[in-house]
């Protein structure tokens, strides 16, 4: 099981983050993930070994091909994480909501 730290190193470079959403299309060979980008397989591959560490793709080999597929379930760990931190945020708002709801009606 990847942990927190591993997903989040993950998906914060922007190039790992794309790659994802092209999977989210269907899975793909390492030669069309790297299509779009500028630059070599190499590098791709690099990137994909992390996505791959942190359980957010599958790498089927196929021949001489690799097929690459999202799994995406790996992300609920970071929704999980971030749900965390929502409860806070809505009672913050609501507070600021409030404040705002007194000022308007003339209340200190």
């Amino acid at each position: 099981m990847p942990t927190l730290d591993q997903l989040l190193v993950a998906i914060s470079h922007p190039c790992r983050r794309a790659i994802l959403s092209r999977l989210k299309r269907g899975p793909q060979r390492v030669t069309e993930i790297a299509a779009p980008f500028g630059m070599s397989l190499n590098a791709v591959s690099k990137h994909l070994k992390v996505l791959e560490a942190a359980g957010l793709i599958r790498r089927e080999k196929q021949g001489r091909e690799h097929l690459i597929s999202l799994q995406g379930g790996a992300l609920r760990g970071v929704a999980d994480w971030v749900c965390g931190y929502e409860a806070h945020w809505s009672g913050q708002l609501d507070r600021l909501e409030g404040h705002f709801q007194a000022k308007k009606r003339g209340k200190p």
